[in-house]
Formats: structure tokens, sequence, C-alpha cells
């Protein structure tokens, strides 16, 4: 945001891509994100990606800039074709250097989600802990639900379609309890790689 993007800018405004036009969507008010639209006001939530890509920011300095964040080398929205051929051509350069790396814009989103929730059920459950029932409804009642937090800003309608990062913290959760097995742990009592030993009082 403050180097790449704001070089991106730069140039897109030193090439007037910033001046609206009878197909820009102007959100005057960034406090208030909504366009208008056939004499309506619209929330931008409500938008499309490809009427996303349309939309110009009201500045401070009286100006005008896209309102997406990932932009192109001209300076102008990146099309989500454009955003994953930007990590295609990144995993062909990793691979050409014997980088063992890959990642596509999905994975980064749900790295995102699973990190996030993480450390958001940890948070809340160590909070949660230390309180009685009483402070326990309002804390809830004012922070909610982590998995609802991270639904929001992953776009989701509903609560079930984030429920299935949860499956992937369990399992992170189960393979790092295995991990914290102490070695031999498993092994029952009078086991040795050659086979069971003769314990006293034991048919063979």
């Amino acid at each position: 945001m403050e180097f790449d993007r704001q070089e991106a800018l730069e140039y897109g405004r030193s090439r007037g891509s910033y001046i609206p036009t009878r197909r820009s969507l102007l959100v005057e008010d960034p406090a208030r994100p909504r366009v208008r639209m056939g004499g309506r006001w619209i929330p931008v939530s409500r938008l499309d990606a490809a009427e996303r890509r349309r939309l110009l920011v009201a500045t401070p300095g009286g100006g005008w800039e896209p309102a997406m964040v990932w932009l192109n080398q001209w300076g102008l929205p990146m099309s989500a074709s454009g955003w994953k051929q930007v990590f295609a051509d990144a995993n062909v350069r990793c691979a050409a250097r014997g980088v063992d790396l890959r990642a596509t814009p999905h994975m980064l989103r749900h790295s995102y989600a699973v990190i996030t929730l993480e450390l958001l059920w940890r948070g809340h459950l160590q909070a949660l802990g230390e309180m009685n029932e009483r402070q326990r409804l309002t804390y809830q009642r004012v922070f909610g639900d982590p998995l609802n937090w991270v639904r929001i800003r992953l776009g989701h309608r509903s609560a079930s379609t984030t429920a299935i990062y949860l499956h992937t913290l369990q399992e992170l959760e189960m393979r790092t309890r295995l991990e914290l097995v102490p070695e031999g742990a498993w092994e029952a009592p009078g086991f040795s790689e050659e086979g069971w030993r003769e314990q006293p009082g034991v048919a063979a």
C-alpha cells in the first residue's frame, strides 16, 4: 500500500487514468461506500466483480483513485485472471530456480481464514476462561463469534460455508498434539523392535 500501490497510482495519475467517465462508479464519501446507479444509491457490497473494477473513490486532495487494492503496472484495477496470472508466473520462476514453493490466490485466502480463526479462538477461549458467567455473556455480545467475524471478511453468506475451515483447524490441532507425544509413548510395555519380550507369567 505504501510503496508498490503508490507507485502504480502515480503512474495512473500521470496518464489521466482516474478522470471520471460515464462508465465510472463514484464513491463520493469513502465513509459511506455507495454509488449512484439508475437514480438510486447502491451499497458497494452489492456490486459484482466487474462493477467493482469501475469504482473510483474520492481522495482528500479532491481527486479520484481506484477503490481496488491490487493494481496492475498501468495503475488500473487488476482483473481476476490477471491476478491469477501473477501467481502462475511467480510459480514458474520459483520452479525454474529450484525453489520448492507454489501458491495461488485461493491458498492465501485459505491460509488467512485458518490462521485468523486459530488466533481469534485461542484469544477468545483464554479471555472467556478468566470470566464468570455474566462477564462471559457480555463479552460474547460485544465481541461476537470469531467464526462470524471471519465469515464477514471472506464474504460468505452463511457461517456454514466458513465452518469448512474448522476442519483444517481440527486437523492442525491433532497433528500438533501428536507431535508433542513423547517418543516411545505409543509402545506397549514389553515391546521391542525384535518382538515381544518374554514376561514372567505371560504365556508365549
